[in-house]
C-alpha cells in the first residue's frame, strides 16, 4: 500500500469506486518502485460525447517528489483504446512510471546530466 496522499478528481463523469480502486493499486505500484513519492493527484475527465467523433478519456497524472513535480498527460486523441477508462488509466501510470524511473536514475546518479 502506498504511505502518500492520492487525490482523485472526476470530471465530466460520475466518480467510481471501482475506478478509484483501479487508481490506488496503481499508485502502490509506483510507491514500490520509488518509496519518496510526496503527492499524487489523479484527474480524469471524460469530454463530451459526440456522434461523429466518439470519446475518450483525458487522465492527468502529477507525482510530488523531491526537488521536482512529475506530470503526464494522456489525451484520447485517435486511440481508440481510451475509450475504455481502464485503459487510459493504465496508459498514464506506466508512462508516469517510466517518468519516475528516469528521475530515480538520474537521483542515483546512474544518468549523465549535460550541462
Amino acid at each position: 500500500m502506498q504511505q502518500f496522499p492520492v487525490d482523485i478528481r472526476f470530471r465530466g463523469m460520475t466518480p467510481s469506486a471501482a475506478v478509484e480502486a483501479a487508481i490506488h493499486r496503481w499508485a502502490g505500484r509506483l510507491g514500490r518502485a520509488f518509496d519518496r513519492i510526496l503527492h499524487c493527484v489523479v484527474v480524469i475527465e471524460e469530454p463530451h460525447r459526440s456522434q461523429r467523433n466518439g470519446h475518450g478519456f483525458h487522465v492527468r497524472i502529477e507525482l510530488a517528489v523531491p526537488e521536482c513535480t512529475i506530470a503526464v498527460s494522456r489525451d484520447p486523441g485517435r486511440d481508440p483504446a481510451h475509450e475504455n477508462v481502464y485503459a487510459a488509466l493504465n496508459d498514464a501510470f506506466r508512462a508516469a512510471r517510466r517518468q519516475l524511473q528516469e528521475h530515480a536514475r538520474i537521483r542515483r546518479g546512474e544518468v549523465k546530466l549535460h550541462a
